[in-house]
């Protein structure tokens, strides 16, 4: 089952989150959900199985740039025990819906260069490389 997160769902948040390589605090995933949750361009979804257990989530939010309109993916997570079962395609599935509702054009996702298994998953479900970039940052 596919929904939306709730502050409950912070702890396998966070774990998956390590899992991804962002390691973070439950408290720090529990204000930056806070904040999303109020953001109607933004929305996280969860994978849940039948014993309401959570395998994997998957963030999108709007954009509006003076070179376009898109929705992004801002991060995607599938626990790595329970990967190449269908559960990054099904939350990608909900993050398009999400998008169309929303009236966004396309959608964007980035990923890094070290991470092969998850460009080849982005083009096998219909992805398509526009540009490679490297990201500059200033920490304040």
């Amino acid at each position: 089952m596919i929904r939306f997160a709730q502050k409950e769902d912070v702890r396998k948040l966070a774990d998956l989150c390590g899992q991804l390589g962002y390691v973070a605090t439950e408290r720090e995933i529990g204000e930056r959900l806070q904040y999303i949750m109020k953001d109607t361009t933004h929305a996280v979804f969860v994978y849940e199985n039948t014993e309401k257990e959570l395998r994997g989530w998957v963030h999108i939010f709007g954009r509006y740039t003076l070179e376009g309109v898109f929705a992004e993916i801002g991060g995607l997570v599938v626990d790595s025990r329970f990967r190449k079962q269908g559960i990054g395609r099904k939350l990608m599935e909900r993050c398009a819906e999400w998008a169309r509702e929303h009236k966004y054009p396309r959608i964007r996702v980035r990923s890094g260069e070290s991470r092969t298994g998850a460009h080849k998953f982005y083009n096998e479900i219909g992805y398509k490389t526009v540009k490679w970039q490297k990201i500059f940052d200033l920490s304040l």
